[in-house]
């Protein structure tokens, strides 16, 4: 396989742990809050195929930016539509930084301590594109513009009505919103947020860093 392929066929895999983790995630999240349309329709699931979009899953192996089937909710069955809409959309996001995390923790055991062969680079290969793919995904859905989940995180402070009034065209936005990503119009914020992201996963995984260090050390005194 040449590296063009490898690095797509890597992209593929880790978009299908990615996405069901991050509409999973809002399946959960629905469901503990009062609502099981999501789990009725099948969407509590890491399976792949239960959020399946084809179209959406090209952009995010090809792009970088996709989605999945949405994740179907009634906020009429939530004790509190508004909030319970909030936590649902916001599980989503945090789904992936955690995704991200544990993938920077194994990422960096491997690099300390696994040997070096054909399997372990691979892995490592797939681990960095895990944390890659995953905070994209979650910095980019904290956009606070409809549909993105960070809307529904932000719009529970406005009136019921008019919350949901501005719910009504969150297709147009998203069509707006893709082509300011698609031409490069948000390249600098994105990247900004990407990369502080990645720094607060680098301080929250220096544990291992500090451990690495420590073996290292003694193995050198003895």
């Amino acid at each position: 396989m040449t590296s063009l392929g490898m690095y797509y066929f890597v992209r593929l895999l880790v978009t299908l742990v990615a996405i069901p983790c991050h509409e999973a995630g809002h399946a959960l999240a629905s469901w503990l809050m009062g609502d099981s349309t999501a789990k009725e329709h099948g969407r509590l699931s890491l399976n792949p195929f239960a959020h399946f979009d084809l179209f959406g899953t090209l952009c995010m192996v090809v792009a970088g930016i996709g989605w999945a089937k949405p994740v179907p909710t009634d906020p009429r069955r939530f004790r509190s539509p508004k909030l319970g809409m909030a936590i649902t959309a916001l599980a989503g996001p945090v789904s992936n930084l955690i995704l991200a995390y544990l993938s920077m923790v194994l990422w960096k055991v491997m690099y300390y301590w696994a040997p070096v062969n054909n399997a372990t680079i691979f892995g490592a290969y797939f681990l960095e594109y895990m944390v890659l793919m995953n905070v994209g995904l979650a910095v980019f859905n904290l956009i606070p513009i409809p549909p993105l989940d960070g809307s529904r995180v932000a719009l529970v402070l406005l009136p019921r009505r008019l919350y949901f009034g501005v719910m009504r065209y969150e297709r147009t936005i998203l069509v707006v919103l893709l082509a300011l990503v698609w031409f490069g119009f948000l390249d600098a914020p994105l990247g900004w947020m990407n990369n502080q992201m990645w720094q607060w996963m680098g301080f929250a995984t220096s544990y291992i860093d500090r451990l690495a260090y420590s073996v290292y050390s003694v193995m050198v005194t003895v």
